[in-house]
């Protein structure tokens, strides 16, 4: 017999959280096959001090999952908060949502190429994909096609 076991996934987001790309991918994931979303929102150290992100993107995000996601704030260092996220939250894929190049402090930093060396499955959404850096191209290419979500 088939193991009906969900994939978990971490939705990692903060500004881009409630945007209607990181929902569409969520959508698709969620059509992919079974699975149970987190959404993490670095930057912050308990609920109350997420920004009106957190319980909006919430709603939304179950929307377009079809069930339940659970809600996580992370510390002052993004990288750190997945890493705390993975280690605790048996994490079998990762998302992360970006503002565009211009303007995303986690894309300067690094973050998803750092967040792949964790060993997970990582789909990046990233908004301006008409206007790609060429380190944003080869994002892209690295995870075409990861958790079947295409979108990058």
């Amino acid at each position: 017999m088939e193991s009906s076991r969900s994939t978990r996934v971490l939705v990692v987001a903060n500004r881009t959280a409630g945007t209607p790309l990181l929902l569409e991918a969520v959508r698709r994931r969620a059509n992919d096959g079974p699975c149970e979303f987190a959404l993490l929102i670095p930057d912050v150290t308990d609920r109350k001090g997420a920004d009106w992100t957190l319980e909006t993107a919430l709603r939304l995000m179950q929307q377009a999952a079809r069930g339940n996601v659970e809600g996580l704030v992370g510390g002052p260092d993004p990288f750190e908060s997945v890493q705390d996220a993975v280690r605790h939250g048996n994490v079998d894929e990762i998302m992360i949502s970006t503002l565009p190049r211009r303007v995303s402090k986690w894309l300067r930093r690094d973050l998803i190429r750092r967040v792949e060396g964790l060993g997970l499955p990582v789909t990046s959404v990233v908004p301006g994909a008409g206007k790609r850096s060429g380190d944003e191209e080869r994002m892209r290419q690295a995870g075409a096609g990861v958790g079947g979500l295409g979108i990058q």
